[in-house]
């Protein structure tokens, strides 16, 4: 589905594989094997991409045809990667563009993200397993299993795992800007 979509938005702007790869920095045979379903993005490659469409993440996701009923099976969930020592998510909801819904698991050390940043929507994250640090708006919040935090998330924000254990948490997100 992503790489269907990018494909058409780098058509819609006349755009080949190498003006886009140029563009967003990145090189053609990962633009390739993204269009081809042949590999997954990370999110810094999502947010390249996004900047050069003039557009959010959450919209090279869009679903136009999203089903009034999605069921979000283990397995088959589109998953947003990250270099290591960052999160990878997990969609939980489709494309429609009111509710983005991720899970992630953090390893010890891991991050959202190297530096917060933000984005304008309304954010809320529940601690499913181990423990979190959310950093939002220069503050830092402990969370474990159990326990969320809702923000404006224009604040800028990162959540990382600073404990010794795994940490599983669901983020959800409106509108989706993840």
């Amino acid at each position: 589905m992503l790489g269907d979509r990018l494909r058409d938005l780098r058509q819609q702007h006349s755009l080949t594989l190498r003006q886009l790869a140029t563009a967003a920095d990145v090189s053609p045979a990962l633009l390739s094997q993204i269009e081809n379903g042949a590999t997954d993005p990370s999110l810094s490659t999502l947010r390249k991409l996004a900047q050069v469409f003039d557009t959010s993440i959450a919209e090279l996701f869009s679903e136009p045809e999203a089903p009034p009923v999605h069921v979000s099976r283990v397995g088959a969930r589109t998953r947003l990667a990250a270099p290591p020592g960052q999160i990878t998510y997990e969609r939980l909801t489709p494309g429609r563009g009111d509710l983005e819904v991720l899970q992630a698991h953090l390893a010890p050390g891991d991050a959202s993200s190297a530096e917060p940043w933000a984005h304008p929507s309304t954010e809320c994250a529940i601690v499913v397993t181990g423990e979190v640090v959310a950093e939002i708006g220069g503050e830092s919040y402990t969370l474990t299993a159990g326990e969320s935090v809702t923000f404006d998330s224009r604040l800028a924000h990162l959540y990382r795992n600073a404990s010794k254990q795994r940490a599983h948490l669901i983020i959800a997100v409106t509108p989706p800007t993840p």
